[in-house]
């Protein structure tokens, strides 16, 4: 169905259903994930046939339904967990994530949540989250263990400066999406969300960081996963043989290297990302500019590259690699099939109408068109936990609306839609997974801090264009 068809349509029974019928299905995962202790991903499998049978999808496309949102989350997200986990793997256990972390913690230890934000946006101007998350987890974990503090006094800065850029800037998929959707100016775009991620990152970062640390107050030896993969090589019986030694490197690698292998990948997907912005599609070069910047190739490279500069050149064996690089695989399996049926939980939703449902009575309440995209963005979240698909969708439903605005309003209507894309990441989206299992946190104490940081994203990003829509 056209987004656009669903401004003359009214809600109708089925509408009425799906909605219930989410808001059910969310329970029953609180239910029992919280109270019964299942685990998340029977619990997530459960809720996603509960939400496929309840929507009204044939009872013969309700696992389809569900196996498809898992083989899509898993095809992508999966591979690059499992490549990150081993770039992570070899720079904690070659010393080179204590070397990032001891040239980070120079200075005034109040300094280091900014930092972590900065090097997070950094390397979120062309990572997805997913990808950036796993890059930056044993970095963060031991930065945690050296300074002492909360792991949440810098994760969530971390978190913040992903989060935002993943949001409001090109290249990433939501924001192109509906610049393209809404004919906005690649450029303008690109430079007003900038211009709003900074104070945006700084407040849902650092500054909100500080109340998280102290309503979540663990730190490095509660975060199970993070310190396992950032920790593994000084932990008795750390490999995944149960062998009380694993083998030390002879020596640390260089600060230099360790940049250039961890920014390898950035740089990659930052080629790609010019050639997406500035180059056509039939350019000659594009093609093989397309395959080098594209993630999966990117974090291989980076992979590569690593068991050279954080494996042979300190000192570890090949066989000693490959043993590291299948422990790494180990703690992120389960970390897998969670996003997974995460994905499917997604996907039961989206299949069943609940997103159609809430853009109608969103369309109904006749707000104008930035606010009205920043709803509907909202509402879809909620409902499917996608952040591009309520991106993809609230952009096409305001669409129409949006036709005669300038160049500027229509940046900031697609900044708008996608600060609507990241409010209160819940138990449906595959992100909240990915911070609670890497993070070592319940689901409660997620929702404190990773479902409140989005939240404070979401409302700081709207507040910011709805400023700046005043004076441009």
């Amino acid at each position: 169905m056209n987004p656009a068809d669903l401004m003359h349509q009214p809600l109708n029974a089925h509408d009425t259903q799906v909605l219930i019928v989410a808001a059910v299905g969310i329970a029953i995962l609180i239910v029992l994930i919280v109270w019964l202790k299942m685990h998340a991903f029977l619990a997530l499998t459960i809720g996603a046939l509960f939400v496929g049978v309840g929507s009204g999808l044939p009872l013969d496309k309700v696992t389809a339904s569900y196996e498809a949102g898992v083989g899509g989350v898993l095809g992508y997200v999966g591979v690059l967990i499992a490549l990150g986990a081993m770039l992570g793997k070899l720079l904690a256990d070659s010393g080179g994530a204590e070397k990032v972390v001891d040239t980070l913690l120079q200075g005034r230890p109040a300094t280091l949540p900014w930092k972590m934000a900065l090097v997070a946006s950094i390397i979120g101007i062309p990572m997805f989250f997913e990808i950036g998350l796993v890059l930056l987890i044993p970095v963060v974990m031991l930065a945690v263990h050296h300074s002492k503090g909360p792991a949440m006094r810098l994760g969530i800065p971390a978190l913040a400066g992903l989060s935002v850029l993943h949001g409001f800037i090109p290249p990433h998929p939501g924001p192109l999406a509906a610049i393209a959707i809404l004919h906005a100016n690649v450029g303008v775009t690109l430079a007003l969300g900038l211009l709003i991620a900074i104070p945006t990152v700084a407040v849902a970062g650092p500054l909100f960081g500080l109340l998280a640390a102290r309503m979540v107050p663990i730190g490095a030896a509660g975060a199970g996963l993070a310190v396992s993969s950032a920790s593994a090589s000084r932990a008795p019986g750390g490999t995944a043989g149960g062998k009380d030694e694993d083998p030390k490197p002879t020596h640390s690698p260089t600060f230099t290297w360790t940049l250039i292998t961890l920014l390898a990948p950035l740089a990659l997907m930052l080629v790609k990302a010019g050639a997406d912005i500035w180059m056509d599609k039939s350019a000659p070069l594009r093609p093989a500019l397309d395959f080098i910047g594209d993630p999966v190739f990117a974090l291989l490279i980076a992979v590569l590259l690593a068991m050279v500069t954080f494996g042979t050149s300190v000192g570890f064996t090949p066989a000693v690699l490959a043993k590291k690089i299948g422990a790494s695989l180990l703690p992120v399996v389960g970390v897998m099939l969670i996003v997974g049926a995460g994905g499917g939980f997604k996907q039961a939703l989206v299949d069943g109408g609940t997103g159609i449902a809430i853009a109608k009575i969103a369309l109904a309440a006749g707000l104008s068109t930035l606010v009205l995209g920043w709803i509907v963005a909202v509402l879809i979240r909620l409902a499917t936990g996608s952040a591009t698909v309520a991106t993809v969708t609230a952009a096409g439903i305001v669409a129409p609306l949006a036709a005669g605005l300038s160049p500027n309003h229509l940046s900031l209507v697609v900044l708008a839609v996608g600060a609507g894309s990241l409010f209160f990441s819940h138990v449906n989206d595959a992100g909240f997974w990915l911070v609670k299992e890497y993070f070592g946190l319940t689901v409660m104490e997620t929702i404190k801090t990773w479902s409140l940081m989005e939240t404070v994203i979401s409302v700081m990003g709207l507040i910011v264009t709805l400023g700046l829509s005043l004076v441009l």
